[in-house]
């Protein structure tokens, strides 16, 4: 089977559409959605609706911070600019969409792949997986052999041996990598609705269980309407310009 693993999705929804249907074009039979579909964009309740739907499809979802400080009241420690989006949100989800985020769970295994926002060590923390160090606290806080992680916004690889060795890449766009069965790997996919890595095309990942192979892959999608969107809704500009330069 063929896994659409989509992260930080972020209310943007011509992100979410062109990653969606560039998945259906690779034949993706399952979509795995590792939280953040709301905040910094214009787009909550579409996305939350869209999200939703595939899961009573058998879609699997996860909870991420933005989705938990919409729902559940943001921690002291989110920056004013996404506290601001956070209350903006809020007000533009109705009583369904606000029980869907908060019903999400935290983590979800499938076989021998587990799926959570931030990390597999305290995922309600929502610490970040900056480098190798948390890479292999994580994977060494599952029983699972592959992780995938949200929460940072750039793509990234992570591995470790069995014995203690770790490695990490950032990998290319469309070209497949093997994940070899003497190794754990942490995959973070980059981010669907916000790229952080200088490209302003969405991230996604495509993981083909039966081949044992991950593929990163990027997609071009109308970030003008995105960034048009922001800018009506009166949100901060800098969320709506750094969908132009994927900073």
């Amino acid at each position: 089977m063929k896994i659409a693993v989509i992260t930080d999705l972020h209310a943007n929804r011509e992100a979410v559409q062109a990653v969606l249907e560039h998945a259906a074009a690779q034949d993706a039979q399952h979509h795995a959605f590792v939280g953040d579909f709301v905040g910094y964009g214009g787009d909550p309740a579409w996305v939350v609706d869209c999200v939703r739907q595939h899961v009573e499809g058998g879609a699997t979802a996860v909870m991420g911070n933005h989705d938990a400080a919409v729902a559940q009241g943001a921690r002291r420690t989110m920056r004013a600019e996404a506290r601001f989006v956070i209350d903006w949100t809020r007000e533009r989800l109705d009583a369904g969409q606000l029980d869907f985020l908060d019903r999400l769970p935290m983590t979800h295994e499938r076989g021998d792949l587990l799926f959570v926002h931030a990390n597999a060590y305290a995922p309600p923390e929502w610490g970040y997986v900056e480098g190798k160090s948390e890479a292999v606290r994580s994977l060494l806080a599952t029983r699972q052999r592959i992780t995938f992680c949200g929460h940072m916004h750039e793509p990234m690889l992570y591995h470790l041996s069995a014995t203690g060795k770790s490695g990490s890449f950032v990998p290319v766009a469309g070209e497949a990598i093997p994940l070899l069965a003497s190794r754990r790997w942490l995959v973070i996919p980059g981010s669907a609705g916000q790229p952080r890595d200088g490209n302003p095309a969405a991230c996604y990942a495509l993981y083909d269980e039966d081949a044992a192979e991950l593929t990163y892959w990027r997609v071009p999608y109308d970030h003008e309407a995105a960034m048009a969107k922001i800018r009506a809704a009166g949100l901060p500009q800098s969320l709506a310009a750094r969908l132009a330069d994927g900073n």
